[in-house]
C-alpha cells in the first residue's frame, strides 16, 4: 500500500472520528483538540572532552551564546528544556530567550521576535549538577521546519558544559549579557556544536507523539550541508509535515551522536558518548510524547571495533526488546556500504554482510529501511552510489539523505 495515502488515510480517519465526537456532543459546539506537548528538536548531549573540543570543558563565564535549531512540527506555545547531565557542579542561567534569525546561518534576529523565557516565574534558573530544567510555557507560535535562535546568558562559570559536539550549525558566543538582543552583532567567536541546549517542545492542537532518530554520524548529518537541515531527520521531518492533511504529525528529534555504537562507549573522545543500549533511558525514553523510534546504528562497531556480528545484532534485538516494553514501535536500518573509507578492509565487509542478513530475517522490529540497498552502487555494492556518496564513502551527501529519508514508511511512525 501506498505509504503517504495510507497515513493520509488514518490522518482523515482520526479528524473524522474528532468531529463526529463533536457534533455528538462530546466537546463544545467549535472546540478544537486541546494542546498537546510533542517534541520539535532535540539533541543527544554528553560530557565535555578532555580535549576541550569547541571549548566545550572550559565552558563559560559571564558569557552569552546564541544557537540555532529546525523544527520539525509546529505549535502555538513554546519550551525549552536545558542540561547540566554532565556538569561537576550547578550552573547558572541568568537569561534564556528565543527569536527568529532573519536568515539561515544568521545571528541577526528579526526585530520584535525576542521573547525572554522565565522557569517558575523567574528569568534565571538554577541547574543543579546531573539535572536537566523546563522552562515555562510561552505563548509564542512557532511554525514547522523553521529556524529557531535560542540564546542563553551564564553570568558565573559553568564548568563543564553538557553539550553535542557535531552541531553542523554555527553558534555565536558574546561578552555579557547578550541573550535579549536583536542584533548579532559584536560576537567573540563562533562554535559548531550545541551548549546545555536538550531539547523544544511545542503544545499544538494537531501534532502528536515524537519520532527518535537514534543512530551515528550519518543521521548526525557529519558530511551534510552546514547551516541548511539537509540531515536526513530534517528531511523526513519535512516530509511529514508537508504530507496533508496537518493532522497528528509527530515531531523529528535527532538523538544521534557521531562515532556512536550499540554497544561500546567512546571512551577516547567522550564527545562520541555512552553506547545506543546505555543511552536509552536519556535519549529515548527521556523525550516528549515519544511513538516510534529509527535506529540507525552498527557502522561504528564494524569499522572503529571490529566487533563481530552476534556482539552487534544482540545488541540490536536488545534495543528493540527494551522499546517494544515501553509500547514503542521500531524501525531498523540496514548497515550502509562503505568500501574506500580508510578503515575498510574485507573482513569487516564479511561482517557488515552478516549483520544486514540478520536484520533482513530477524521481523522482530516494525518495519526496515534498507539503507544498504539505498545506498549501494549497483555496480560496485560495497560501495556507496558516486551521487549519494559526500566524498568520504562512508556519509551520504544531501541527496543521499533525502532518498533515505524518502524511504521511511510514514504509517509506521
Amino acid at each position: 500500500m501506498n505509504t503517504t495515502w495510507r497515513r493520509r488515510s488514518l490522518a482523515v480517519a482520526s479528524l473524522l472520528t474528532l468531529t463526529v465526537g463533536m457534533l455528538a456532543g462530546t466537546s463544545p459546539a467549535g472546540a478544537k483538540p486541546e494542546l498537546t506537548w510533542t517534541g520539535t528538536w532535540a539533541t543527544a548531549l554528553t560530557a565535555a572532552p578532555t580535549q576541550n573540543t569547541g571549548g566545550s570543558m572550559v565552558g563559560f563565564n559571564n558569557q552569552s551564546v546564541r544557537m540555532v535549531v529546525h523544527t520539525s512540527v509546529g505549535g502555538q506555545q513554546v519550551r525549552i528544556r536545558l542540561s547540566n547531565a554532565y556538569g561537576t557542579d550547578a550552573i547558572t542561567v541568568g537569561r534564556a530567550t528565543v527569536g527568529m534569525p532573519v536568515a539561515p546561518g544568521s545571528p541577526d534576529l528579526v526585530p520584535g521576535s525576542v521573547h525572554t523565557l522565565t522557569f517558575g516565574g523567574s528569568e534565571s534558573v538554577l541547574i543543579v549538577k546531573g539535572s536537566d530544567v523546563v522552562s515555562d510555557p510561552l505563548d509564542f507560535a512557532v511554525e514547522g521546519l523553521q529556524d529557531l535562535a535560542v540564546s542563553l546568558f551564564f553570568p558565573s562559570a559553568t564548568g563543564p558544559t553538557s553539550w553535542h559536539w557535531t552541531s553542523r550549525e554555527t553558534a555565536w558566543v558574546y561578552a555579557g549579557d547578550r541573550a535579549a538582543d536583536a542584533s548579532g552583532a559584536d560576537f567573540t567567536r563562533t562554535r559548531s556544536s550545541f551548549y546545555f541546549l536538550a531539547g523544544v517542545d511545542v503544545a499544538s492542537h494537531f501534532a502528536e507523539g515524537s519520532v527518535v532518530v537514534l543512530g551515528d554520524s550519518i543521521s548526525d548529518g557529519f558530511m551534510n550541508t552546514f547551516d541548511a537541515n539537509h540531515r536526513w531527520p530534517d528531511e523526513l521531518a519535512k516530509r511529514i509535515v508537508q504530507t496533508k492533511p496537518d493532522v497528528f504529525d509527530p515531531g523529528v528529534l535527532n538523538e544521534s551522536l557521531s562515532g556512536n555504537q550499540v554497544t561500546r562507549d567512546g571512551l577516547s573522545f567522550a564527545g562520541v558518548g555512552t553506547s545506543a543500549l546505555a543511552r536509552l533511558d536519556t535519549d529515548v525514553f527521556g523525550q516528549t510524547g515519544v511513538r516510534s523510534v529509527i535506529i540507525e546504528l552498527g557502522v561504528n562497531d564494524i569499522h572503529i571495533s571490529s566487533d563481530s556480528p552476534d556482539r552487534i545484532t544482540t545488541g540490536l534485538a536488545q534495543l528493540i526488546t527494551q522499546l517494544h516494553e515501553k509500547g514503542i514501535r521500531v524501525l531498523v536500518c540496514t548497515v550502509g556500504p562503505f568500501e574506500g573509507y580508510p578503515t575498510w578492509t574485507p573482513d569487516k565487509e564479511v561482517i557488515r554482510v552478516a549483520v544486514n542478513e540478520y536484520i533482513r530475517t530477524h521481523h522482530d522490529y516494525d518495519a526496515l529501511v534498507d539503507m544498504d540497498n539505498i545506498f549501494r552502487d549497483p555496480a560496485a555494492p560495497t560501495k556507496m552510489r558516486p551521487d549519494y556518496d559526500s566524498g568520504d564513502h562512508i556519509h551520504p551527501s544531501d541527496t543521499g539523505a533525502a532518498a533515505l529519508a524518502a524511504a521511511v514508511p510514514l504509517w509506521v511512525l
